[in-house]
C-alpha cells in the first residue's frame, strides 16, 4: 500500500513454499547484491571488481506436506504445523556492512531474532500472501469484475490466516491487512470497489492489485501488475527492475535519497512503443515506499518513506526496521493527484479526542476500534459486518480527523502506469526479501 508524497499528506504507497521449499534467488531480474554495488547509494565501490554473490542454498521449512486446495482455503498452519514457515529470499549485506554476516555479536542478535514470534509471524503472512497472489494471478482474467476479483483474494487471505474477520476483533487477531487495491490504468492506487461497482477488467487494461497480510499485525504488504497485451511488458519490466533495484540497495544504514536516485535510474532507462508511439517510463515521483510497524502500514507517526526519485534527504535504514520496497511507473506526468469516489479509510494513529455529536458516528468507531483498530479498511468491510447508512458517521469521523480518508490517485487520463511490491526485514546480519516468491 503506497505512500502518498502530496504536501505531508501520508496515504498508500505490498517464495514459494506451499511444498515447504524456498529458493533464495531474485527471479533472475538483477544478479542482485554485486560486490560494489553497496546498500548505501548508487555507484559506490564502481572501481572495485565485480564479483557475484554466491546464491545461498535452498532452505527446508518442515511441515510442508499438505497440498493446497483450489481456491485456496487451508489454513498455512496447517501445511505447516510444525510453525517452521519458508524463509523469504536471504541477502548478504556488503561493503562497510559485510562484518554482519559473520559477526559473532551480530549473528547471536540474528538468533535471537529468529525465536522471536515476530519473525514466525512475519513469514507465515508472507507465504499466505504467495499461495494467494499464485491462485490470483492464475484465476484473474477479462471479464471478470473488480469486485469479484478482489473478493478471490480477500476470501483466500482470510480462509489461509483462520481469520474471517465477522467475529468481534477477529481481524485483529490476523487476515486482511488492508483494502485490495485494483487500480486500472491510468490509476495508480488506493482503487477498491465499492458496493454496487459494475466496473469490469478489460483485455486492454493494465491493473495494479496491491493487497497486504497480517498475523497479529505484522503486515506483509506485496503488489504486482496484471496485464494481458505484450504491448505493455516493457512497462512492467522497467518497474519490476525498478523495485528489484530499490531492494538491492537497501540495507542497514543506506541513505534513503541515495535508493531513490538509483530507482529513478534503472526505472527511466526504459522507454515504451504504444501504438505506434513511444513514451519515456516515468518514475510517479510523489508516491513512495515506507516503513512498516505493528500495526500501522505506514510505519505510524515515527514512519520513514523511501522515494522513487533521486532526492536531498539523508535520513537513514536502521537495523530491525521493515520496509515496503514498492516503485510505480507511468506512461503519462508522472504525478499523481486525487480523483474519483474514495474506498480507502484508516483511523488515525494517536487520533484527537473529539466529543462527536453524531450518534452514528460514536457507533463506527467504537466497531472500527473492536475490528480494525489502525489497520486500513474500506466500504465493503463495513458492509460485510452488517453496517448500513454509515456514511454520515463515516464523514463526521474524517472531517473530525479521527480517521483519514484516501482517495484513489491518479496520473492524466490516458496513460498506464505499473506497481511492484516485496516487504524486507533488515535483521542484523542479513536482509530478508521476505515476500520474495518465484513469481517475482
Amino acid at each position: 500500500m503506497a505512500n502518498l508524497d502530496i504536501s505531508g499528506k501520508e496515504a498508500a504507497t505490498k517464495v514459494n513454499g506451499t511444498n515447504g521449499e524456498v529458493e533464495n534467488n531474485d527471479s533472475g531480474d538483477d544478479d542482485e547484491a554485486e560486490e560494489g554495488e553497496g546498500e548505501g547509494g548508487a555507484g559506490e565501490g564502481a572501481a572495485k571488481k565485480k564479483k557475484k554473490r554466491k546464491p545461498r542454498k535452498k532452505k527446508k521449512a518442515g511441515g510442508g506436506a499438505a497440498a493446497q486446495t483450489s481456491p485456496p482455503r487451508t489454513e498455512v498452519s496447517k501445511l505447516f504445523p510444525n510453525g517452521s514457515y519458508p524463509v523469504g529470499e536471504e541477502v548478504d549485506y556488503l561493503n562497510d556492512n559485510a562484518y554482519r554476516t559473520t559477526d559473532e555479536e551480530k549473528r547471536a542478535l540474528d538468533r535471537e531474532d529468529m525465536n522471536q514470534e515476530f519473525l514466525k509471524e512475519y513469514r507465515q503472512a508472507a507465504e499466505t500472501h504467495r499461495q494467494v497472489r499464485k491462485y490470483a494471478q492464475q484465476n484473474i482474467k477479462p471479464g471478470m469484475s473488480l469486485t469479484e476479483i478482489a473478493e478471490m483474494i480477500e476470501n483466500g487471505t482470510r480462509a489461509l490466516t483462520g481469520h474471517q474477520g465477522l467475529e468481534e476483533g477477529d481481524n485483529i487477531l490476523g487476515g486482511v491487512a488492508f483494502p485490495t487495491g485494483l487500480s486500472i490504468n491510468h490509476c495508480a492506487a488506493h482503487y477498491t470497489p465499492n458496493a454496487g461497482n459494475k466496473t469490469v477488467l478489460n483485455q486492454e487494461d493494465v491493473m495494479k492489485v496491491d493487497f497486504g497480510v497480517h498475523l497479529n499485525g505484522r503486515i506483509v504488504d506485496s503488489a504486482f501488475t496484471v496485464a494481458f497485451d505484450p504491448k505493455y511488458n516493457t512497462l512492467l519490466e522497467s518497474v519490476k527492475d525498478a523495485t528489484n533495484t530499490g531492494i538491492r540497495l537497501a540495507g542497514i544504514d543506506a541513505r534513503l535519497g541515495e535508493i531513490g536516485e538509483g530507482i529513478q535510474e534503472a526505472m527511466e532507462s526504459y522507454e515504451v512503443e504504444l501504438d505506434g508511439k513511444t513514451y519515456p517510463v516515468k518514475a510517479i515521483r510523489n508516491l513512495n515506499g515506507h516503513t512498516i510497524s505493528q500495526y500501522s502500514i505506514h510505519g505510524g507517526q515515527a514512519g520513514k518513506s523511501v522515494p522513487i526519485v533521486k532526492s536531498a534527504t539523508t535520513e537513514k535504514m536502521e537495523e530491525g526496521e521493515v520496509y515496503a520496497i514498492e516503485t510505480f511507473g507511468s506512461t503519462g506526468k508522472g504525478y499523481v493527484h486525487e480523483d474519483m469516489e474514495c474506498s480507502h479509510y484508516a483511523k488515525v494513529d494517536n487520533a484527537p479526542k473529539v466529543a462527536l455529536r453524531v450518534q452514528s458516528a460514536k457507533n463506527l468507531l467504537r466497531s472500527i476500534d473492536k475490528n480494525f483498530g489502525t489497520l486500513p479498511f474500506c466500504r465493503r468491510y463495513l458492509d460485510r459486518l452488517g453496517h448500513d447508512k454509515y456514511l454520515l458517521g463515516l464523514n463526521n469521523l474524517v472531517q473530525s480527523g479521527i480517521v483519514q480518508d484516501y482517495p484513489p490517485l491518479v496520473d492524466v487520463k490516458g496513460s498506464y502506469t505499473a506497481q511492484y511490491e516485496h516487504t524486507i526485514l533488515l535483521r542484523p546480519n542479513v536482509k530478508e526479501v521476505v515476500s520474495r516468491g518465484d513469481d517475482y
